[in-house]
């Protein structure tokens, strides 16, 4: 008996004590519907390597001005005006080529929902979003994010998000390893992330 033969009838085997209906698959997952805890929310994304700022609405612009004050910056059309003080040269992203908005030194938009329990930000498009484009080419993206859009588990954010819109998850900037385990930033998307958490 060659050993392809024997790996053949080990398989043939095993599979003819598998039973023929598939058993039942338990679906007692934990349910949506956890306690928000927005400091489980910041520590994760701090130990991501993300900038938190808490700060309030009317506020927003000073962070902005601090962190890309005297820079290009690509919003989307419906960013709010009032987060973008008057020391950024603003780019809106109407279909802007890619090497427009990948020489804009960063990128501000607003969250759909986060996920206080993993640090992840969503985002899925919208005006005050844009296009997904946007997120990845500048080297800081500034994520602007209401209290009320961070809930405790991906259960929670699942059942707020709409499947059919092109989501972006974003926990931390982007970071990958090489081939002997260093960690390398802005790869795949920015290098620094910067979540502004204003009330509700």
């Amino acid at each position: 008996m060659t050993s392809r033969e024997l790996i053949l009838g080990r398989l043939r085997a095993a599979l003819a004590a598998a039973p023929s209906t598939p058993g039942d698959v338990p679906r007692d997952y934990r349910p949506a519907g956890g306690a928000v805890d927005l400091d489980v929310l910041v520590d994760r994304l701090t130990d991501y390597r993300a900038t938190v700022h808490r700060c309030s609405d009317r506020e927003v612009a000073q962070v902005v001005d601090a962190v890309l004050g005297g820079r290009r910056v690509v919003v989307p059309p419906g960013l709010p005006r009032h987060w973008l003080p008057d020391t950024v040269d603003v780019l809106t992203d109407d279909n802007a080529p890619r090497e427009q908005i990948a020489a804009a030194d960063g990128v501000v938009t607003a969250a759909t929902v986060a996920v206080a329990e993993t640090g992840t930000v969503i985002l899925d498009a919208a005006p005050d979003q844009g296009r997904r484009v946007i997120t990845l080419l500048p080297d800081v993206h500034i994520c602007v994010l209401r209290t009320d859009q961070v809930v405790a588990g991906v259960p929670d954010a699942l059942a707020r998000l709409d499947p059919h819109r092109p989501l972006t998850w974003v926990s931390g900037p982007s970071a990958t390893s090489d081939i002997e385990l260093n960690r390398v930033e802005g790869v795949h998307g920015p290098r620094h992330l910067h979540v502004v958490l204003i009330p509700a």
